[in-house]
C-alpha cells in the first residue's frame, strides 16, 4: 500500500506555491509603483496591489521593498508590463497579462505553453475585442433572492453600471475609474465580495467540454505557473457554470 505525501512534503509544496504567489504580487506592486507614484494614497493601482498582497499575508517589509524597487531602487525600474493575446483549445480566447524584466524570455515561455496545449499566440487586438475592461465585485448568493436584492440596491446606490446574477453569484459591474468608490460603498453596506478587482470580462462565453476542456485546464495551470504571468483572462464557460 503506497504512502501519501509526508507532512514535510506537503509543507514544502505549500511553501513553494506561496513563494510563487508572492513573486507575482511583488512584481505587480513594483510595476504599479513605476506606473504612478510610490504613495498608495495617490496611486489607486498601487493601493489595490498592496491590498491584494496584505490579503495574501505578505509582510509590510516585503511590500515596502517592492515599492522601493518600483521607485527605481534595487533594479526595479526595468520591469515591464506586457499583454499577450491568443487562443486555446476549441478557440477559447485568452488574454495573458505579464510583469517581466525579460520580454524575450516571457514571450517564449507563453508561446511554448500555448503551442504545447492546443493553442497559439495571436497578434495585438486579435481577441481583446471579445472582452470589456471593467470593475467587478463577485458575491456568492447561491440563488438567495433576498441577498441578490440587497446587493442590487446597494450597487445601484453606489453608482454601479449593472448587476449580473448567474451561476449562484451576483457580479456587480462598474467603470474601472469607479471601482474603488463602488467597492467601499458595498463594504459599508456590510457586503463581503469573494472576488473584487478591475478585470477583462468576456462579452460572451464559449462552452468547453471533453478533451478540449481537459487540455484547457492544463494550459491555464501551465500559464499560471509561469513567474512572469500575473493574470489570465478567458472566455470559456466551464462545466460547473454551464450546469447552473
Amino acid at each position: 500500500m503506497g504512502r501519501g505525501p509526508s507532512i514535510e512534503g506537503r509543507k514544502n509544496a505549500e511553501d513553494a506555491k506561496r513563494a510563487k504567489v508572492f513573486t507575482k504580487l511583488i512584481r505587480e506592486i513594483t510595476v504599479a509603483t513605476r506606473a504612478g507614484v510610490a504613495d498608495p494614497a495617490s496611486n489607486a493601482r498601487l493601493r489595490a496591489a498592496i491590498d491584494k498582497a496584505l490579503s495574501a499575508n505578505m509582510t509590510r517589509d516585503t511590500i515596502d521593498r517592492a515599492v522601493k524597487r518600483g521607485s527605481g531602487a534595487d533594479g526595479g525600474a526595468h520591469m515591464e508590463e506586457l499583454r499577450y493575446e491568443g487562443y486555446g483549445p476549441s478557440g477559447i480566447a485568452l488574454i495573458i497579462d505579464c510583469f517581466t524584466d525579460n520580454p524575450v524570455r516571457t514571450v517564449a515561455d507563453v508561446r511554448n505553453a500555448l503551442t504545447k496545449h492546443g493553442g497559439n499566440l495571436g497578434t495585438s487586438g486579435s481577441v481583446a475585442f471579445q472582452f470589456t475592461r471593467c470593475g467587478e465585485l463577485v458575491f456568492a448568493t447561491n440563488g438567495d433572492e433576498a441577498a441578490e436584492e440587497k446587493i442590487l440596491e446597494a450597487a445601484l446606490e453606489a453608482g454601479a453600471d449593472d448587476v449580473v446574477n448567474e451561476h449562484g453569484e451576483s457580479a456587480v459591474l462598474c467603470a474601472p475609474d469607479h471601482f474603488e468608490a463602488v467597492q467601499q460603498a458595498l463594504i459599508d453596506a456590510g457586503l463581503s465580495a469573494v472576488h473584487a478587482g478591475v478585470v477583462m470580462r468576456p462579452n460572451n462565453r464559449v462552452e468547453a467540454s471533453g478533451e478540449a476542456l481537459e487540455t484547457l485546464h492544463i494550459l491555464l495551470d501551465k500559464l499560471d505557473a509561469l513567474d512572469d504571468v500575473s493574470e489570465v483572462s478567458h472566455n470559456a464557460l466551464l462545466p460547473a457554470e454551464a450546469a447552473e
